[in-house]
């Protein structure tokens, strides 16, 4: 009887480490999902970078002006970027404290610069001999943006974290989450940085035909 109970014995239907094993599976195909939404993204703003370097080599393209406000939303959004750090480091050594202060300063933060991305805005649209026809002003908008959308997609589950854990959730279970929130910030940050540095920071045109392939080294 034994022997038949042996061989009959699903041990995969027994075993305790399911629901765990099951969570583990899920947290690694929601980490793989990001990274490959996130090399899309990469792709679509490289794409972006091209077409900006192409149009500029035109006769008729006229650089967009200077806007030393966007040097301050970089440094909001950097430090939005370090909230999420911080906290990732609070949840692992489960200051719970230290994380709620460190996750609400990071969407706080993030707020900050979307605010004062629109603030830039109007003020590209008081300039009145700057309009959209212009393409240097037209691709501003166009690029600011597509990475302002990623990063209000990003405040939506920056939220629904925020909320569970207002709500008493144990850290483990937010865990995840807060990870894969570093991850979103810290690469749109970079793509910001990168964005910022190549198109916004005055004529590179040199630089970034050279990086695109359009025009070689001299």
């Amino acid at each position: 009887m034994n022997l038949i109970q042996s061989l009959t014995t699903k041990p995969w239907e027994a075993t305790a480490d399911l629901p765990l094993l099951q969570q583990h599976t899920n947290q690694q195909n929601k980490r793989a999902a990001l990274k490959v939404f996130l090399g899309v993204v990469a792709v679509l703003f490289m794409l972006l970078i091209v077409a900006y370097a192409g149009r500029m080599a035109y006769e008729d393209w006229r650089p967009g002006p200077q806007i030393r406000l966007l040097w301050a939303n970089t440094l909001v959004l950097f430090l939005g970027s370090l909230g999420l750090e911080l906290a990732q480091y609070a949840v692992r050594r489960g200051q719970q404290k230290l994380l709620h202060r460190s996750l609400l300063g990071a969407g706080i933060c993030t707020l900050l610069f979307l605010l004062g991305q629109a603030q830039a805005w109007r003020e590209l649209g008081a300039l009145v001999y700057f309009q959209v026809t212009n393409p240097a002003i037209a691709f501003f908008y166009l690029i600011t943006g597509l990475h302002g959308l990623h990063l209000l997609g990003g405040l939506v589950v920056w939220g629904q974290t925020l909320i569970r854990l207002s709500g008493g959730f144990e850290l483990e279970k937010v865990r995840h989450s807060i990870e894969l929130c570093t991850l979103y910030w810290h690469f749109l940050l970079l793509v910001w940085i990168v964005l910022f540095g190549l198109l916004f920071t005055g004529n590179n045109l040199d630089e970034l035909m050279i990086i695109c392939g359009i025009k070689g080294r001299t």
